[in-house]
């Protein structure tokens, strides 16, 4: 497939959360595609279901022509959901509700009816979005469909009934689309081991989470925080800061000035990991920085420090088992050595280039990996190097423009 400034038109369906009239950076890659794909193309449109618990309802949608940028709503039809979405937008914000599910379905449909021409090619980011490009396809409002993945498990809930509706609409898309962008190779074997047919699915494509070029640099000698270590990102029990708060005691017993910044979070998280830290009395070695939106500030931030952590906990079924580990991905930019455990695929791949230390998931394991690298000038300079060696071209663009290479490729 080639992109062309003067023909083509692309549309993309996601989703992000919203707060105080501002998209935040914890989204379904809404930056990046736009980035890349805007000075590409004659027209790209973008569809921003936003989540619940967002301080807005009802999806953005946002056209882009060279430099004009357009805000659109969708048709008056779609806001006799308004109601049903107010009511669980303010109750446990970030689950799964039939009614958003529903207003993202039918705004897609809804904006692809309204447009003049047909958009050569549809990106939808998860399987409702991708269901609706297909139906688009179907009515002649879409040429080429891409199904992105960004999460992904074979039991992504516990109600037997949902879970089954969740694989049946994901293989669906994977069978239906043209093109399956999943960010981490351990997701069609994921598929398969659930019943998936190989010989029915479309093209699988691995496209992993990136950074831009800014976020991919490391700290000078002089910089770096002697005995520290970060955990950056979303502070749920899934993704191991509580293993990583229990690991620091035992770090002080080698280095009693040794310190742990965490960096992220939401009041509830916060408010755990806080009465954890006074239990264990470690006000003293534990700083809270709380979310920081600026991807820059972020890697800015966490390249000053001397070790990360990614203890994910080996929890059946986890997401975290087939998807891209973000966190991870964000420190070796900055240049850390990594510690991590089995889960993510991408730590164990890090730690087959050099980068990484994976370890069980218990905070005896990884406060060992921890004061090694501390206690290892030599291992601590060959990890860091092989860190941004590892970093070095995962840039958004060089990811999309492989992506799309290997497109073009399979139609050729």
């Amino acid at each position: 497939m080639k992109l062309s400034k003067d023909a083509t038109s692309v549309l993309v369906a996601t989703f992000s959360p919203w707060k105080s009239g501002k998209r935040l950076p914890i989204n379904g890659n809404v930056e990046p595609l736009r980035d890349f794909f805007v000075p590409k193309v004659r027209r790209f449109t973008l569809i921003d279901q936003i989540y619940p618990g967002s301080d807005e309802i009802m999806p953005r949608i946002e056209v882009y022509e060279g430099k004009k940028q357009y805000f659109y709503r969708s048709t008056w039809w779609l806001y006799f959901l308004y109601p049903f979405l107010r009511v669980v937008n303010t109750t446990n914000p970030g689950e799964t509700h039939i009614s958003y599910k529903l207003r993202d379905f039918f705004s897609v449909v809804d904006w692809g009816l309204r447009e003049a021409k047909p958009a050569d090619l549809f990106i939808g980011l998860e399987s409702i979005n991708g269901l609706a490009g297909i139906v688009l396809r179907g009515l002649g409002k879409v040429k080429k469909v891409i199904y992105y993945v960004s999460d992904y498990s074979p039991r992504r809930y516990a109600s037997r009934w949902l879970n089954a509706i969740y694989l049946w609409l994901d293989r669906f898309c994977t069978m239906h689309a043209d093109y399956i962008w999943d960010v981490s190779p351990a997701m069609q074997p994921a598929r398969i081991s659930v019943g998936l047919d190989p010989k029915k699915s479309a093209p699988v494509l691995v496209v992993p989470n990136a950074l831009y070029p800014k976020q991919i640099h490391q700290a000078s000698k002089n910089e770096v925080q002697l005995y520290s270590m970060v955990f950056m990102g979303t502070l749920g029990i899934m993704n191991g800061p509580d293993i990583a708060i229990e690991a620091v005691p035992l770090v002080l017993k080698k280095y009693p000035t040794a310190m742990l910044h965490i960096v992220g979070g939401n009041a509830t998280d916060l408010e755990r990991l806080n009465a954890l830290v006074k239990r264990l009395k470690l006000e003293k070695n534990i700083q809270f920085y709380g979310f920081i939106d600026d991807r820059e500030k972020i890697s800015s931030i966490i390249r000053r420090f001397s070790v990360a952590l990614a203890p994910y906990p080996n929890i059946p079924w986890s997401a975290r088992l087939y998807g891209d580990a973000t966190k991870i991905r964000a420190y070796l930019a900055a240049g850390l050595p990594v510690v991590t455990t089995s889960v993510p695929p991408l730590g164990k791949e890090a730690a087959r280039f050099g980068a990484a230390l994976v370890v069980e998931d218990t905070p005896q394991a990884i406060a060992a990996a921890v004061i090694r690298i501390f206690s290892d000038m030599t291992l601590d300079a060959m990890m860091r190097k092989r860190a941004i060696a590892f970093a070095k071209d995962n840039t958004w663009e060089n990811e999309f423009q492989k992506a799309i290479k290997q497109m073009k490729d399979l139609t050729e």
